[in-house]
């Protein structure tokens, strides 16, 4: 997306977006989803608890890179229906060539649940 073409957003918009550090807990293969995925579940400390997302991440990560990895995740989405699954959260990274999704993490071991802002 260039960045001529994308919209402003107010500070008061950004705020609304609850961007939140949790550490993977659980990590399941999504033989169901249509893109290559993993099942997470992760937790975002004692006021979130724990949530559950899909991610397309196989490419770079397997199931042991990611349990006890600390992530970064929108977690005031709606909840959305994956086939039989229900993602709770989005897990953020960056994508770059051939869809190869790089995840946002802390540099350093914090507390779950910390707002990112």
């Amino acid at each position: 997306m260039n960045t001529n073409e994308t919209a402003s957003l107010t500070w008061q918009e950004f705020e609304r977006v609850e961007m939140r550090v949790g550490t993977v807990l659980e990590v399941h293969d999504f033989p169901e989803a249509r893109k290559p995925a993993y099942q997470l579940t992760i937790d975002f400390g004692t006021e979130i608890g724990t949530r559950k997302t899909s991610a397309q991440i196989t490419q770079r990560y397997t199931k042991a890179d990611l349990v006890g990895r600390q992530i970064i995740a929108v977690v005031n989405f709606p909840k959305k229906q994956i086939g039989k699954f229900r993602s709770e959260c989005l897990v953020l990274g960056a994508v770059g060539e051939g869809s190869d999704v790089i995840l946002l993490a802390p540099d350093f071991k914090i507390a779950n649940g910390l707002r990112i802002g």
